[in-house]
């Protein structure tokens, strides 16, 4: 009970609101080139660290970690990174981390990291903790909001990784050969055939309606379908949800093309992933494409094609085929490897099915433990729910991520 009782002193004998105030202006503090402003700067920067000196000399040999935890979490952050440190144990050694609607969002962030997230991930690596970035998104487009957010001397320092495509590539600067890893090239012939004639064909013989609502993602492996209006809008949605059906039929096409399979391959694979998904089953009601044929009237040979690929329906934002070989676990598990982190306990931040299986991988292995947004799939809600219950408001990592340094710093006092 001890920590608890100096944690319970720390936030009712000091004010700790104005102190985080401080603290949030002088890092968040834009550059400029004022003097008048560059005074205020400093003034603040001086009451802060009187502030923090206060805490220090009241918390003998510990003051320093509680003035840090006072100017950066709130009461309720504090206590609820104390309740996680007593339950796992550990603190955080390592951040895996979605971008789209987890470190930003469409509807409150315009879609940018916010200043904030981004100085809390700054402060994460200043304290050697690691971050692997896990996102659908092709390499070059992470790499370039990674780099104008952070720098490109932090994202080059060797301690960030990227995870690219849902796992089907990993990109850790300054590991030499082991810098980039095309986990795709793994996959034996036939399922790279099949990719490589879905892509071929997908935008060329596309109906015209998926093909001016609807533009390829510059994959280097992954079939992704995303939508030219708004994500989330009427038109998205309905655009997205013919292209799942278009991209099942090609799937279906190439699979039986491969295998040498006679047979009405479109319905075959809209029967099987609608009886594996059932969003997808319910696209294909809603578009009145439900196939003739019953999941189990696919021929083992295609079956055993199917069950290596998955078809990711995203509603209103993409329409995708992937492996199942090669997802954000794989790509994190290699991630990790490359960062040299053998006993990894991360904070895992997500919001979609893809996300929910590093969540599950973590729960599973004792890795890390798994924060979402309020907005997040079902699965995923119920996954957090049933373990730590983190949840944050559309937009709000910075929540998250307080409370995970905030363990860190509790970790450090044993």
């Amino acid at each position: 009970m001890e920590r608890y009782d100096l944690l319970y002193r720390l936030y009712e004998e000091f004010d700790t609101g104005t102190l985080r105030a401080y603290q949030e202006f002088v890092d968040l503090f834009p550059p400029v080139d004022s003097r008048v402003a560059l005074d205020q700067w400093q003034r603040a920067r001086d009451e802060l660290d009187e502030r923090k000196e206060e805490i220090r000399d009241a918390f003998p040999h510990l003051g320093g970690t509680y003035a840090d935890l006072a100017a950066l979490a709130t009461r309720e952050q504090a206590f609820a990174a104390l309740d996680l440190y007593t339950k796992h144990d550990r603190g955080i050694n390592v951040l895996v981390l979605d971008v789209d609607e987890t470190l930003r969002s469409a509807g409150n962030t315009d879609n940018e990291i916010p200043r904030e997230t981004l100085h809390l991930l700054t402060r994460f690596h200043e304290a050697d903790v690691p971050i692997v970035i896990c996102t659908g998104q092709t390499l070059e487009n992470v790499k370039g909001f990674l780099i104008q957010g952070l720098g490109s001397k932090m994202v080059h320092s060797g301690d960030v990784s990227i995870v690219y495509e849902a796992g089907t590539g990993v990109f850790t600067p300054g590991h030499g050969a082991d810098t980039k890893q095309l986990l795709y090239e793994t996959l034996d012939k036939d399922v790279q055939a099949i990719f490589g004639q879905v892509r071929s064909r997908v935008l060329s013989e596309a109906p015209e309606d998926i093909r001016r609502g609807c533009h390829l993602q510059g994959n280097e492996f992954n079939v992704t379908l995303k939508p030219n209006f708004e994500t989330g809008s009427d038109d998205a949605h309905d655009v997205v949800d013919d292209a799942l059906v278009y991209l099942l039929d090609l799937l279906g096409d190439a699979v039986a093309d491969v295998v040498g399979a006679d047979v009405d391959a479109a319905a075959l694979a809209r029967a099987y992933y609608a009886d594996q998904d059932p969003e997808i089953r319910d696209v294909l009601a809603a578009t009145g494409a439900q196939p003739a044929v019953d999941a189990a009237d696919v021929p083992d040979a295609v079956a055993t094609v199917f069950e290596r690929i998955d078809v990711a329906y995203y509603e209103a934002d993409a329409a995708e085929i992937g492996s199942l070989e090669l997802n954000k676990v794989v790509g994190v598990q290699s991630a990790l490897e490359v960062l040299g982190i053998d006993d990894p306990f991360a904070l895992v931040m997500g919001d979609s099915k893809s996300d929910l299986r590093v969540m599950q991988w973590a729960a599973d292995t004792d890795a890390g433990i798994a924060a979402a947004p309020t907005h997040a799939s079902r699965d995923v809600l119920d996954h957090v729910a049933a373990t730590d219950e983190l949840l944050f408001d559309r937009g709000d990592a910075a929540e998250m991520l307080r409370t995970a340094y905030a363990m860190r710093l509790l970790a450090g006092l044993d």
